[in-house]
């Protein structure tokens, strides 16, 4: 078959130019299909859009959506002996904190010492127990022969998780010693070490509690010790160092002895609220800004029936409108129950022109520092159903969700592309068939209009030739 530029050569007819009109013509069937495409993949992608902007300000929900924001309090040490951190409602006020003894983890180590790290201590077979002060249930480790080298001990005991940690000691000399420290501190947590089936290891690293014991194969190099100290002149021990439940909502970190009394105030505090709640305003804000990209609708020629190319993807979208509007009615509701009924009392009012919310610094932390209970109350309320952030969470979460209305309305526009590239490719399809049989019908008229076009040559030729030889 002719190649579609040499349609026409033969016969004189512009049959390639034909072709390529009728082609134009057919393939214009496509324009409204194609134009329907952009149009759902656009707004496919601003399902995601909307879902990203939605997941971002959740963010910011879910850290303000917390009771303990609102009795926040800050600590200060008069010394880096020892510091403090709050939760819940810790009371405000000051404590006298004297710390006269740190708690120490125990560490035995061997008295002695082996020449490498490699050969076996043992002579048989042999099990090492661990057996904890604190009442917990002894640890019994397998010790071969063959493994019983101060790293084949090392490892064993460390893999066995029994509440100590074993490391090789180089003390010079090309000597080596084992050392094992609990992994608690406290003198609860001190461990006695006995060895059975072979006595050279039994006496290399057997420790029965007595360090003046001479039947011992290892001393305490750092002996076990309970942590001292006295709040408000009352004398506590603990096995840690981290001390929690001598002051309520308080947890108090040793990292050293005083040097006679000191002082930890604890202090309210408004500022974790305060950045979180602006935090909050700002990413409410970022998704009006997102929403009025998403909706922007920009005017056109009268007449022209055309829409701006640069109309926001989600512009008089059901989906898109609904959460908005759900989220300005959960905005202006009033919470009853509590003094502070409304955002705008606490200092969070909306502009009505841009739908953007307005922040009053000053008024926040007025309300924060006279009654921050009762703006926990507007604001987070029980944290089940009452509070603006509360019921705003359990609707973003809601909207989020697989089964949710974005989700779903995800769903209708991939369900409606698959419909449309389905009709494009029919479309498509028959189109090229016309076009063929225009191809193949054209190239016939081709043939049979130089095969006329030459017989009329040659009879033209003939008559020519007759009358000059006359």
């Amino acid at each position: 078959m002719a190649s579609i530029s040499s349609l026409g050569i033969g016969s004189g007819l512009k049959l390639a130019d034909i072709l390529d009109s009728l082609t134009a013509a057919e393939k214009a069937q496509l324009t409204p299909i194609s134009k329907q495409q952009t149009s759902y993949t656009s707004k496919l992608s601003g399902y995601g859009t909307l879902k990203s902007s939605l997941e971002a300000f959740q963010t910011a929900n879910t850290a303000l959506n917390k009771a303990d924001l609102f009795t926040a309090t800050s600590t200060a040490s008069s010394s880096t002996a020892f510091s403090a951190t709050t939760t819940g409602s810790a009371i405000a006020g000051k404590y006298t904190i004297s710390v006269s003894q740190l708690a120490q983890a125990q560490t035995l180590t061997t008295k002695n010492t082996q020449a490498d790290t490699k050969t076996a201590i043992a002579s048989a077979d042999s099990k090492i127990t661990l057996t904890p002060g604190n009442g917990k249930k002894p640890v019994s480790i397998d010790i071969s022969a063959a493994n019983s080298s101060l790293t084949g001990i090392r490892d064993a005991i460390n893999k066995a998780e029994a509440g100590v940690t074993a490391s090789i000691i180089n003390v010079g000399n090309g000597q080596y010693r084992l050392s094992v420290t609990s992994t608690e501190t406290g003198t609860d947590n001190a461990v006695s070490i006995s060895v059975s089936g072979d006595s050279a290891l039994q006496t290399f690293m057997g420790y029965n509690g007595t360090s003046t014991d001479g039947s011992n194969g290892m001393t305490e190099s750092v002996t076990a010790q309970n942590a001292k100290l006295k709040v408000n002149n009352v004398d506590i021990e603990n096995s840690s160092n981290t001390i929690s439940d001598a002051l309520e909502d308080i947890t108090l970190n040793l990292n050293d002895v005083t040097t006679g009394n000191q002082t930890l105030t604890i202090t309210k505090d408004t500022s974790k609220a305060e950045t979180a709640v602006k935090a909050w305003v700002d990413a409410y804000n970022t998704l009006q800004d997102s929403f009025a990209s998403l909706t922007k609708y920009t005017a056109v020629d009268t007449g022209t029936g055309a829409q701006d190319a640069n109309n926001g993807a989600l512009l008089g979208d059901s989906t898109l409108r609904t959460i908005q509007t759900q989220l300005k009615t959960m905005l202006g509701n009033s919470v009853g129950g509590t003094a502070y009924k409304t955002l705008s009392q606490i200092g969070i009012t909306t502009d009505p022109g841009t739908g953007k919310l307005e922040l009053d610094s000053k008024q926040l932390k007025k309300t924060l520092t006279e009654n921050p209970t009762a703006v926990k109350d507007l604001v987070v309320g029980d944290g089940k159903k009452t509070g603006i952030t509360t019921t705003m969470a359990t609707n973003l979460t809601d909207w989020l969700s697989s089964k949710g209305i974005i989700q779903a309305a995800k769903d209708g526009v991939s369900k409606t592309l698959n419909n449309l590239t389905e009709q494009y490719n029919a479309v498509s399809a028959r189109i090229d068939a016309t076009v063929a049989q225009y191809k193949a019908q054209f190239t016939q008229l081709d043939v049979l209009m130089t095969s006329l076009n030459n017989t009329s040559s040659y009879l033209t030729q003939q008559f020519e030739n007759t009358s000059s030889n006359k």
